[in-house]
């Protein structure tokens, strides 16, 4: 029988990319789950509050104040796509209204800070959603913010306004960028966009947090871990891009960042606004770190914003 020393080289090849296919993928499976599966106890309304009214004192008296009236309401929604969304809604009977943005893993609850910014000190009847997978919506994986702004997109229409203004906070913040760069609904006479420290795109943020996290180059995970987020969730990693959708936005846009911000690196929101065409402003607060220019800097958080709200 003839031999074949070809073979005798090439198993251990077969073997070693076997493995190594594995290892791929099983690490791509694992990415996913850690960044888009949403936490065990995300209805855990009773657990949010508390934290909320610790950090933000002051939202206590607020809250109360408007359940007394039945003035903060759950209101549902079924999305375009068949899920049950959720948020909490505050009508003053407004001309404005402001649609108010969570976190990634954080709920409508988490960010109930700003919307008694925007009900108190600024008059605007409010909307804070939960995203799909978040908070009371229903929803069986995070999506970063690209999908949510068409589901934002849907609340905003439904609530629509003479006067409007979507804030957003960290991936709420993305969210609002990736929306600004949309069709908006018509009869909307003065639209407005505030981000505070979203990221450029989810392709950027994962990358920064794989080598952060895990000292891992980009390639091969991020690109089998997007493809499999395509296949499985309908979307991938460089498809969600602030950076693309804030160069079509033509709707004035406040953009604020923390100067000491390592999970969303301050060098984002840079690129950002150079992106956007004009009307545009920026602020960086000083010493602050991510979602917290708002904790460490209060008062000149609500002057800034009022004064954006204003400009003509």
């Amino acid at each position: 029988m003839a031999r074949h020393p070809w073979r005798v080289v090439l198993w251990p090849v077969v073997i070693v990319l076997a493995v190594a296919a594995v290892v791929v993928t099983g690490g791509s499976f694992y990415m996913l789950d850690y960044s888009l599966a949403p936490i065990p106890a995300r209805a855990d309304t009773a657990s949010r509050y508390a934290r909320l009214y610790k950090r933000y004192p002051e939202t206590r008296p607020w809250v109360d104040s408007l359940r007394s009236i039945q003035g903060l309401r759950d209101t549902f929604l079924t999305m375009p796509g068949g899920e049950r969304h959720h948020a909490l809604c505050v009508n003053r009977g407004s001309r404005k209204t402001a649609l108010v943005l969570h976190g990634w893993r954080n709920c409508a609850v988490d960010i109930l800070f700003l919307a008694r910014m925007y009900e108190r000190d600024f008059g605007y009847n409010v909307v804070v959603p939960d995203f799909h997978a978040h908070g009371l919506s229903e929803g069986e994986a995070i999506r970063m913010g690209w999908l949510d702004r068409l589901d934002m997109l849907y609340w905003l229409q439904q609530f629509k306004a003479d006067t409007m203004v979507v804030h957003g906070v960290s991936m709420g913040g993305a969210t609002t960028m990736m929306m600004s760069g949309e069709k908006l609904p018509e009869g909307i006479r003065d639209v407005r966009f505030v981000d505070d420290c979203g990221y450029t795109s989810v392709w950027d943020e994962f990358t920064g947090e794989l080598q952060k996290q895990f000292g891992l180059p980009k390639f091969p995970l991020m690109y089998t871990a997007s493809l499999l987020c395509k296949l499985r969730y309908g979307w991938a990693f460089d498809e969600a891009s602030a950076l693309r959708q804030v160069a079509r936005c033509r709707y004035p846009m406040l953009f604020i960042h923390g100067s000491r911000d390592s999970f969303v690196p301050t060098e984002m929101v840079r690129r950002l606004y150079r992106a956007k065409p004009a009307p545009k402003e920026l602020w960086i607060t000083e010493n602050t770190r991510h979602a917290l220019s708002y904790k460490d800097h209060r008062a000149e958080y609500v002057r800034r914003v009022g004064a954006f709200l204003n400009r003509r």
